[in-house]
């Protein structure tokens, strides 16, 4: 039941909300060159997506962030619905890094960068370096939060091991990172399934750690306590989805 109801109903409505919350988007942008309505926009599609797939998320932690503050988000990435989970749920205007390549397609590369968001080169250290100065330029001059997966892309399983550059672009930008834990999005959409399941989410907001009187050279140790962070709120909230995590 739940395979048909994906092929018949979720599956052509992502599919439509996808080209039309996208058209609105980059016809908005030549209004917008801030990219902040195309945020706006881009929540409520994800909200449509999670509806129509009939995902279901539960946020932990929200009031710890607070609304008039810019941040380094760093979360977990098993799913391509990941994002639209961390769309849907994040109070604050966020930029997040693509691949290059997403950029060169027609529609989506225009929208991606009309929307603000930052291009990954990963063909050199040189690049990528650029690619971090970027947005602590964009943290620091425009007062928008950045989402970045230090994994460097979705695992199958388990938690890899992080990145430096989320810690490097919030020590660079002066600015509190966030780990986020996403949990339970990766069952209901693995890599490589084109089948989506319909099921319950739990995102987990913790404490935003300051980067006060930190330096370059002190990124390794942030990354490593960023990862610990992360695996602890994977861990506590493994458990199952029940009237006690929705009262949080």
């Amino acid at each position: 039941m739940s395979l048909l109801r994906s092929l018949l109903f979720s599956t052509p409505l992502i599919v439509i909300c996808t080209i039309v919350m996208g058209t609105l988007s980059l016809i908005d942008s030549f209004f917008d060159r801030t990219g902040n309505s195309q945020h706006q926009l881009a929540r409520a599609w994800a909200r449509m997506l999670l509806a129509v797939s009939f995902i279901r998320v539960r946020v932990t932690g929200l009031e710890k962030i607070d609304p008039r503050g810019a941040y380094v988000f760093v979360a977990n990435h098993g799913s391509f619905m990941d994002i639209p989970a961390l769309l849907a749920s994040l109070p604050r205007q966020f930029r997040f890094f693509a691949k290059q390549g997403l950029f060169r397609i027609p529609f989506l590369g225009t929208h991606l960068q009309r929307a603000g968001h930052i291009p990954v080169d990963r063909s050199s250290p040189r690049a990528s370096l650029k690619s971090m100065m970027e947005a602590a330029r964009i943290i620091s001059e425009r007062g928008v939060s950045v989402l970045n997966f230090p994994e460097g892309g979705r695992s199958a399983v388990g938690l890899r091991e992080f990145k430096e550059g989320p810690a490097y672009i919030a020590i660079k930008a002066g600015v509190p990172v966030v780990p986020v834990a996403i949990v339970g999005m990766r069952e209901l959409l693995p890599m490589g399934a084109i089948h989506l399941r319909s099921g319950n989410v739990v995102l987990r907001v913790g404490d935003p750690i300051s980067t006060n009187g930190l330096k370059a050279s002190d990124r390794m140790e942030l990354t490593e306590r960023l990862y610990r962070e992360v695996s602890q709120l994977l861990a506590e909230g493994s458990r199952p989805f029940n009237a006690e995590t929705q009262r949080r």
